[in-house]
């Protein structure tokens, strides 16, 4: 039991820890675009960048992959960034079923970089013999929780913007993924390896 949740805090941590500001930044971009009426398209979202982040977890405890950590630091402020830009680009318009679909797919590859991002350290954290499945499953489900704090809290805030200081959707929308992208672009530039 004590290992189950020193995984679940490990995972919960892992978002909402300060230093996890990619992690705040990239869920506050894929969030922001819903409202607490599109809670089902949100839990869809958040479990599968869970769900891409746990794959890829999963192949790297397994010894399956080995990607460089520079490519996996510097792939991460890119999903960011794309997403962030991909907001203000079909900012105010209607999202289709399509746009839906994509932005599961994006959850879902992004978070397949993303868990890269963790696989070292996890790695050193489980020890050789141990079954690594339990541990990634404790892991996932506090990262799941993490994701839907944040998401909550971007939820709310466009609440706040939109029905308390009026602010229009899409201006609020423009304005958290201006901010994101330049919060994200010195992060590029510090992790550019080349």
């Amino acid at each position: 039991m004590e290992n189950a949740i020193l995984y679940l805090r490990l995972g919960l941590f892992h978002v909402l820890d300060k230093t996890a500001v990619d992690h705040i930044l990239f869920l506050s971009v894929l969030a922001v675009v819903y409202t607490f009426s599109d809670w089902k398209k949100v839990i869809w979202m958040v479990t599968s960048f869970t769900l891409g982040h746990t794959f890829t977890l999963t192949l790297a405890a397994y010894d399956v992959i080995d990607i460089k950590s520079e490519w996996v630091e510097f792939l991460i402020p890119v999903t960011i960034l794309f997403t962030a830009f991909a907001n203000i680009l079909f900012s105010g318009k209607k999202h289709s079923r399509t746009e839906n679909s994509l932005n599961l797919i994006f959850a879902f590859a992004f978070g397949l970089i993303h868990g890269l991002g963790f696989s070292s350290y996890f790695r050193m954290l489980i020890d050789k013999d141990e079954s690594k499945i339990l541990p990634l499953l404790e892991f996932a489900l506090g990262i799941e929780g993490a994701q839907i704090v944040i998401v909550i809290i971007i939820l709310t805030l466009g609440f706040i913007a939109e029905r308390i200081f009026g602010i229009k959707r899409r201006d609020w929308i423009l304005v958290v993924s201006a901010l994101v992208a330049g919060m994200t672009i010195p992060m590029l530039q510090s992790r550019i390896f080349w």
